[in-house]
């Protein structure tokens, strides 16, 4: 696999590569499953080394139950239960042995990633109860929230086990609006793949696209041309600010600041006509494309000044923020992410950074232009909803600095060469989301068009790991730990 060293491991022998890995300081990142031929499966796992240090993969063709490495590298448990949904392949003395994609009760005639799985089958399905664990006691309530809610909140169901104010045991429930989107890449060809994965999850267009675009590249040995490169830096530091920006409205929004809802979202606003100017997609999409970018755009001189503009009203507006005692007090000590949890579990992005986890894709593992700006990645060890706020802040400034100093070096060239498909090819690539580490993993058939499409999506992994801040707290305190995490559902149910 282009991207990353593929190493064959077999079944018996993936635990103790396991411990090895962490206890040399690496990390796991995601696994999955895909099907060489009809019939036959075959698991990969993602390992992270170290930062600068190469991806590897490791492959595995199961013969029967697979031990579970849940319990070595717990952020595996979440991959290994959809794999068992959505591939067939059982993990032995798995911690939590129930359905995470499908529901309790749904019984397909098969794996629904199988090629030979019929489109359009209905599933059979007998409804069962969720399996939860037994919270005993004379005054314990129960409270299942959604999974319809208020506003355009997505679609989830949240478990509350709670005693008065205090929760004891919270359990969410996703993937009511799972879109089979990794299915949906079967029989594409890499140019309208691209436009799929700009739809995975509507925030994060640039970062899908990209991580996408050079995983095709990858496996196509296709060299992007610099000023593409560059200018997608450019492009996804753009979509990284108009995110932050919403978020502080919503958790402002969350701590019951009207007006700082408001000028947030105005701000956000702001960031995302900029991308229109720019563009003519306030998102921005149809851009990122296999072998650079579909055309040329021209930064100028009025979108670096509607850049310094925007820096001005966003530092008046946090500088507002951090001196409002009634928001400061909600979001100090709430929802503690503690790091060896963040590590455990698999935070990404400012949710780990915020816990003391010094990591970012571009500058570990740099990709686009990223190499050629120095940029600071902000770290904070305190892990409750403050810090994660900060991070965000410094990110914001961040971002502005990489667009300005990287403007002025935009070199005249073309923004696109030919990225021809390569028969039976594979590839990995990466980027560093609003979010946090996002990953395509792509395999081409032999007409060059996709087998299987990976996606491992930053809210897949904060989505694993947010339960374990909400336990113990209380209810008061809920929708701001929510907001400050930056979670969004259609990135977790791809």
């Amino acid at each position: 696999m282009r991207g990353a060293e593929v190493v064959a491991v077999t079944a018996s022998a993936l635990p103790d590569a396991c411990r090895n890995l962490l206890e040399a300081g690496g990390r796991m990142q995601m696994a999955y499953a895909w099907y060489p031929q009809p019939g036959r499966t075959e698991l990969r796992y993602l390992s992270a080394p170290g930062p600068g240090e190469p991806f590897s993969v490791w492959r595995c063709a199961p013969e029967g139950p697979v031990p579970s490495l849940a319990a070595i590298s717990p952020l595996l448990g979440w991959y290994e239960r959809e794999i068992e949904d959505l591939c067939g392949i059982g993990f032995e003395h798995h911690p939590e042995p129930r359905p995470l994609v499908l529901k309790e009760g749904a019984a397909p005639e098969m794996p629904p990633l199988d090629p030979r799985y019929r489109p359009k089958t209905a599933m059979h399905y007998e409804p069962r109860p969720v399996g939860v664990p037994e919270v005993l006691g004379p005054d314990v309530q129960e409270l299942p929230f959604g999974p319809v809610r208020a506003d355009v909140m997505e679609s989830a169901e949240f478990l509350f086990f709670y005693l008065g104010e205090h929760i004891l045991h919270y359990q969410p429930s996703l993937f009511y609006k799972h879109r089979g989107m990794e299915k949906r890449f079967e029989g594409l060809t890499p140019r309208l793949g691209a436009v799929l994965a700009e739809r995975v999850s509507g925030v994060g267009s640039v970062a899908h696209a990209l991580a996408f675009c050079q995983a095709v590249e990858a496996a196509c040995g296709c060299e992007v041309p610099l000023r593409a490169r560059q200018l997608r830096v450019l492009l996804a530091e753009l979509e990284r600010l108009y995110n932050h920006l919403h978020y502080l409205g919503h958790l402002a929004a969350a701590t019951t600041l009207k007006v700082g809802d408001a000028e947030g979202k105005l701000l956000e606003e702001r960031a995302k006509q900029i991308n229109g100017r720019l563009t003519g997609s306030r998102l921005p999409r149809a851009l990122v494309t296999p072998g650079g970018l579909r055309h040329d755009l021209d930064p100028g001189k009025s979108f670096i000044h509607d850049l310094v503009a925007l820096r001005k009203q966003v530092w008046a507006y946090v500088n507002q923020l951090e001196l409002t005692g009634s928001y400061l007090d909600r979001l100090f000590t709430t929802g503690v992410l503690s790091r060896e949890v963040a590590f455990d579990q698999g935070a990404t992005g400012p949710v780990e950074r915020a816990s003391g986890l010094d990591r970012d894709l571009r500058r570990d593992h740099p990709y686009a232009a990223y190499a050629e700006v120095d940029f600071p990645v902000p770290v904070h060890e305190q892990g409750d909803a403050h810090a994660r706020a900060c991070v965000r802040i410094e990110e914001i400034n961040s971002s502005l600095d990489i667009i300005m100093r990287l403007q002025p070096c935009l070199k005249p060239g073309p923004v696109r060469t030919e990225c021809e498909a390569v028969p039976g090819a594979e590839g990995l690539g990466w980027a560093e989301s609003p979010r946090g580490s996002l990953y395509y993993a792509v395999h081409l058939d032999a007409a060059g068009r996709f087998a299987r499409v990976k996606i491992k999506s930053p809210s897949f992994s904060n989505w694993r790991v947010f339960p374990f801040t909400v336990h113990d707290t209380n209810m008061m305190d809920y929708a701001i730990n929510e907001a400050s995490f930056g979670l969004t559902i259609a990135g977790c149910d791809r």
